[in-house]
């Protein structure tokens, strides 16, 4: 019996290892667009919308809050009639694994978005907006990213997780504001 329940033993080890190569094989047969990580956080933050705004905005300081994280450069900032325009490096990562990608980061001040696209890195594609609307003495924020990874298999194990991920990232984004603005 002992070496029954030693076999039993190995294939529920190899269980993780089964699954990859079930989807390794099935890999052309994958419809990606139906798998390309998207997701929205809508949030009411206790601050006045141009806080909110300037903390969005306010990239290099991302290191300091936002979760994986590693670095954040912004290369150019200009403004242009209604407009603030950035250009800016985010790297993200943990453990071994990091990259960076190059944005472009556009804020409409007459319609209070902000809008974000890939310009170079491991994205294939990004848009993301960020939607401000003031309400009382707070801001509420819409979130909505949707993304693809140049490699296909990396984007199969982001979508099973990517709401979780851009939930703690909202969670940062209340939580620094709340530190920072706060009663003032």
């Amino acid at each position: 019996t002992h070496c029954i329940s030693s076999a039993a033993s190995d294939v529920y080890k190899r269980q993780p290892l089964i699954m990859l190569m079930k989807i390794l094989l099935n890999y052309k047969k994958i419809d990606y667009k139906s798998i390309m990580p998207k997701a929205s956080v809508k949030r009411l933050i206790e601050c006045n919308k141009e806080q909110l705004v300037d903390l969005v905005l306010d990239i290099e300081s991302y290191p300091k809050f936002i979760p994986y994280c590693l670095g954040a450069k912004i290369h150019e900032k200009k403004e242009e009639n209604n407009l603030i325009l950035i250009i800016a490096d985010l790297t993200i990562g943990k453990g071994p694994f990091k990259a960076t990608y190059k944005s472009d980061v556009r804020f409409n001040k007459d319609t209070d978005t902000i809008l974000v696209t890939n310009i170079e890195g491991p994205l294939k594609h990004l848009n993301n907006k960020w939607v401000f609307l003031e309400k009382d003495s707070a801001t509420e924020i819409s979130f909505d990213i949707d993304f693809e990874i140049e490699n296909k298999f990396l984007n199969i194990v982001m979508n099973k997780s990517f709401q979780y991920g851009l939930d703690k990232i909202a969670d940062s984004f209340q939580k620094r504001a709340n530190d920072l603005f706060k009663g003032r």
